[in-house]
């Protein structure tokens, strides 16, 4: 049996606001398989995604990338081999996408531009348009063209699809199927829409009010023949009196 190698492992993650606590979060990511992350708007997903990125900073608790500790390293070279893709694609509104790629690739060594020219075309991204021209799918998909093109070994995504049209949501969660197909890639997806996470997902994580209530394979759930959501929404009832 072919032993199962973790990109990321997270431990005791915990981050306090007035409002808000990101309670002792814990889980890992498995080697080339997409996890998704699942829960309501203000559960935590997004504040977990950032602390993984450190773009927040936890109070407490270890995150290893490559079974390197990030919290404890100043070093932040490991962030060129992830990838990330959020909800807010307003950046640089003014500039033109060949402009805004040249910018992005220059912090990334490992940039494949064939790989930029292959997804771009695939997409239907046109590099001379203004990121002001663009519909909220098409930034979206540019986003995505960026994160994927300097071949990521983790790809982080925080609500991509949210407020897509199906058809843009398919094409999409096509070339993650396909970038972990061919590269290996990790992929955390973060999202309340369960229909994508049906579609893609290998495992998942539950999160409510800023606890991690179960991890799981997707297979487990969708074999019962009992959607996510459901699923989902049976925990919530189980576990939501004792969070």
């Amino acid at each position: 049996m072919k032993e199962k190698k973790n990109i990321m492992k997270v431990i005791g993650l915990r981050k306090r606001y007035p409002e808000f606590f990101l309670n002792n979060i814990s889980f890992h990511l498995e080697s080339g398989k997409i996890t998704g992350l699942i829960g309501a708007n203000g559960m935590g997903k997004s504040t977990t995604i950032k602390l993984l990125l450190q773009i927040i900073k936890a109070d407490d608790g270890e995150i290893y990338f490559q079974n390197r500790n990030i919290l404890e390293n100043k070093d932040i070279s490991y962030k060129r081999k992830i990838g990330y893709v959020g909800e807010n694609t307003d950046f640089f509104s003014q500039c033109r996408l060949n402009d805004i790629k040249k910018f992005y690739q220059s912090f990334y060594p490992d940039w494949i531009e064939d790989d930029y020219k292959v997804i771009s075309n695939k997409l239907g991204i046109k590099s001379n348009y203004k990121m002001k021209d663009l519909s909220k799918g098409m930034r979206m998909k540019f986003n995505l063209c960026l994160a994927l093109s300097h071949r990521p070994k983790l790809l982080l995504m925080d609500e991509p699809t949210s407020g897509l049209d199906p058809l843009v949501r398919n094409e999409v969660l096509y070339i993650l199927k396909e970038q972990v197909r061919k590269y290996g890639t990790s992929i955390l997806f973060s999202s309340h829409i369960i229909e994508d996470m049906e579609k893609i997902a290998d495992y998942l994580i539950f999160i409510h009010q800023g606890k991690i209530i179960e991890q799981c394979e997707a297979k487990k759930i969708l074999n019962q023949g009992i959607s996510i959501d459901m699923y989902l929404e049976n925990l919530i009832k189980q576990k939501g009196d004792k969070l």
